[in-house]
């Protein structure tokens, strides 16, 4: 049987109620870890002992983990090995040092990310024509891939959200918020209190709300180094994992910081009374299944066309707590979805700002490099 009627076959299943969402997803994982998730070397072996995916750890890993990886090691017997990664430099830094074809698939966040790994020689080109589901997701979100690569895609469009300002209610509320915005992350009141991520992109775009500049051209950066200078003097501390962000609100070590959208989403469910703002310019980002080159690319096409299909989109971001890059116009996203922070209803995107990724990029090396001095006390 190929892997297309398979996965069809699965998707009937599926929807005739003969399968669990947990179960579905289980075999969706089981069947692309066997066909293809490993290394070019080892893509066909009857003796795979383990396969390799790399996410963001945190609930993100768990909703993969719950519902693809452990049901695919409980039927197989096969290990998956469960890699994460802080940040975006983390994840470039091991795909240089690797060998080709180490790595086949990457959970990458941001458009810039998926230009720094075009501009390396990372970037595959995927046959549109193999994955028909590309029609449900938002157009916005592939298109802006495709100058990146000249007009072909390495990529699927999987999720977005934002990183705004998470709050704790017991201390600031929500008038205070929305008075103050992003410069509460730098009130004097809250020293000790006040946390934010060590990515040297974020810090930049946060000081430059903070001292009313558009993050995406922003033109007085010395004022922008004297904020995050600021930020950082208030601070307990920087974080650097969804996890350590969660637990920092949880426990109560500080009461203001930018957070990911979902990962707030899952404390609130969790029953902490968090709040969460995206102010003006806020912090838009999409993330993307990135194939990288030397992968096995007609395993991949396939699995990426199943992983877009409504049910199971749907599924992981409900697992997740992030939008689905699928076209709420296009496809019925259930009850949960509408609830989540920073979800579109109209499938614009017209109230999130990306990142221009040629401007970013272009002062990459030397904003990284100032912001590494910043951050030891310099």
């Amino acid at each position: 049987m190929d892997n297309t009627t398979r996965y069809e076959r699965l998707l009937e299943r599926y929807k005739n109620g003969d399968l669990s969402r947990r179960g579905f997803l289980g075999l969706i994982g089981a069947a692309g870890a066997a066909y293809g998730l490993v290394t070019p070397y080892r893509a066909f072996a009857q003796d795979v002992k383990e396969v390799r995916f790399d996410g963001w750890g945190g609930v993100v890993s768990e909703a993969f983990r719950k519902y693809a990886f452990d049901p695919y090691t409980a039927k197989t017997g096969i290990k998956v090995v469960d890699g994460t990664f802080g940040g975006g430099d983390e994840y470039l830094s091991r795909v240089k040092a690797s060998q080709p074809g180490e790595y086949n698939i990457a959970h990458l966040s941001g458009v810039f990310d998926y230009a720094r790994y075009a501009n390396l020689g990372f970037a595959s080109e995927l046959n549109e024509a193999n994955i028909p589901n590309l029609q449900y997701v938002i157009t916005k979100l592939v298109d802006v891939y495709r100058p990146i690569t000249g007009g072909k895609i390495s990529c699927v469009p999987y999720d977005y959200g934002t990183t705004g300002i998470a709050y704790n209610r017991k201390y600031i509320s929500d008038e205070e918020m929305k008075e103050k915005g992003a410069k509460i992350l730098i009130d004097a009141a809250y020293k000790g209190k006040i946390s934010g991520w060590a990515d040297w992109r974020t810090r930049i775009w946060f000081a430059s709300l903070q001292t009313g500049q558009d993050p995406n051209k922003a033109t007085d950066m010395d004022a922008i180094w004297e904020a995050i200078r600021t930020h950082r003097d208030l601070s307990l501390k920087y974080w650097t994992s969804g996890a350590e962000l969660m637990s920092l609100l949880a426990e109560e070590e500080v009461y203001v910081t930018e957070g990911w959208s979902g990962r707030i989403y899952a404390l609130q469910e969790q029953g902490h009374d968090i709040g969460y703002m995206d102010p003006p310019n806020g912090y838009g980002w999409q993330e993307c299944l990135f194939v990288l080159k030397g992968s096995p690319m007609e395993a991949c096409e396939e699995l990426l066309n199943f992983m877009l299909a409504p049910e199971t989109s749907i599924a992981v971001a409900e697992g997740q707590n992030y939008p689905p890059a699928l076209d709420p116009n296009k496809v019925d996203l259930g009850k949960k979805i509408p609830t989540l922070p920073a979800f579109d209803p109209t499938g614009t995107l017209a109230g999130l700002t990306f990142a221009n990724p040629t401007y970013w990029n272009e002062h990459e090396a030397e904003w990284s490099k100032t912001f590494g001095r910043v951050q030891k006390g310099y």
